[in-house]
């Protein structure tokens, strides 16, 4: 009998909003708002949205980074380090606004 194959689904599906914003000037914040309570669960579980994985692509260590689950709103949080100060000499987003494109290519 043939092994069970989980489909993947790329991340973009299941949400409505993708973002990410300065939590002040030397911390990042990325947020994921879900289509649905079943998108959030599905990528609440998901290894590819765990703080491992999730530090590991942004190049932190995992006890640097936070994840935050609120399921009344169907969002997952993540929060970590700046690599720069906003506003420093070579930060190319002062705002933090563009630093969610990492997260585009996941599948959960």
């Amino acid at each position: 009998e043939p092994a069970m194959t989980m489909t993947t689904t790329a991340l973009t599906d299941l949400v409505h909003v993708m973002r990410s914003k300065n939590a002040g000037p030397t911390q990042l914040t990325l947020d994921l708002f879900f289509r649905d309570a079943a998108c959030f669960e599905r990528a609440r579980l998901s290894p590819a949205l765990s703080v491992q994985a999730i530090s590991h692509l942004y190049g932190c260590a995992p006890t640097q980074m936070q994840r935050f689950e609120m399921a009344d709103i169907h969002a997952l949080k993540f929060s970590l380090p700046r690599t720069l100060c906003a506003g420093d000499l070579g930060d190319g987003d002062v705002y933090g606004a563009q630093q969610h494109g990492p997260l585009l290519g996941i599948r959960v």
